[in-house]
């Protein structure tokens, strides 16, 4: 059986400073504070104050330690509602008693949520998240460091970007569903290139950006902002084939005997070709990740941008 945390409500009085008047709050414990191991208190004020309070003289409260003035408790009541001698306070008190009631019973119908009810309530707040905003703090933690790749950060932004073209900026998680995720993929798929290039995006490209946006849903489902994982019911865009330009024997053999007025230039570029390595790998290429102990000089490290062996 789920334990309650039976949370009593009370109506509570401060005193004010400089005057002979009472604040009127209510006071709720325990309670429980995400990111507080311990239960609280959690005061709500009414912005109500009475002047004519009935004090308990048989009941002893705070003293003040720099005055050393007592203080007492207030009567109350066999509905436990502080009793007051004017008129207005005794309205003041009953209205007071009204809210704590409607604050009660706020307290007992949570205690009575089931853990269902509880995930299901959570669920409705997170969804009202922004999902931009959620993008750009996945990127962050995913992407922010030095190691990761430039393009890879690129890619990201400029998905967030169609996203924000395609549904504004405040597209909501709420809105998010499998006709969504299809009518954005068909969005992609005749989307213009952004920038200065013409035309619009390539199959390739569009299915680059669709499978950021499916990795970015299937990690907000392990965050909890889906009940199901939409990602794994998301169909992504196939990627065709593509021609990559390469030079041929003859052409390299032509390029090594054409003059480069700087010759670093011209040796990286003949190691680009000769090795297949991009030039974000050459750069960080250190002499501990070849291995000369062989006849063939063998080249081990990890690609920045697949982060493959």
């Amino acid at each position: 059986m789920k334990q309650l945390s039976k949370t009593q409500v009370t109506v509570r009085l401060r005193k004010a400073e400089d005057r002979n008047e009472w604040y009127v709050y209510l006071e709720s414990y325990p309670i429980f504070v995400p990111g507080k191991d311990e239960p609280q208190r959690g005061r709500e004020y009414l912005n109500r104050i009475v002047q004519t309070v009935e004090w308990d003289k048989k009941r002893a409260g705070r003293t003040n330690l720099k005055s050393g003035a007592k203080t007492f408790k207030p009567r109350r009541d066999d509905n436990g509602i502080i009793l007051c001698k004017s008129e207005r306070d005794r309205e003041t008190m009953l209205y007071a008693d009204g809210i704590r009631k409607l604050r009660q019973k706020e307290c007992d119908n949570v205690d009575l949520y089931s853990e269902g009810d509880a995930v299901k309530a959570q669920l409705q707040e997170k969804q009202k998240e922004k999902f931009i905003d959620y993008c750009n703090r996945l990127l962050k933690k995913r992407h922010g460091s030095a190691n990761s790749s430039d393009s890879i950060r690129t890619n990201w932004r400029c998905l967030t970007e169609f996203i924000v073209e395609f549904a504004g900026e405040d597209l909501r998680f709420s809105q998010i569903d499998l006709s969504f995720a299809d009518d954005f993929k068909l969005y992609l798929l005749s989307a213009p290139y952004r920038g200065k290039k013409k035309g619009t995006l390539s199959n390739n490209t569009a299915a680059t950006y669709f499978s950021i946006f499916k990795a970015i849903i299937s990690q907000a489902f392990i965050d909890g902002y889906f009940m199901v994982d939409l990602s794994a019911k998301i169909k992504g865009i196939g990627e065709q084939e593509s021609f990559r330009e390469h030079l041929s024997l003859e052409e390299l053999n032509l390029l090594v005997n054409t003059p480069c007025e700087n010759d670093e230039l011209k040796r990286a570029s003949l190691f680009s070709a000769l090795t297949g390595l991009r030039h974000c790998d050459i750069k960080r290429l250190k002499w501990k990740e070849l291995d000369v102990q062989s006849n063939r000089i063998k080249i081990q490290f990890r690609q920045k941008k697949t982060k493959g062996s």
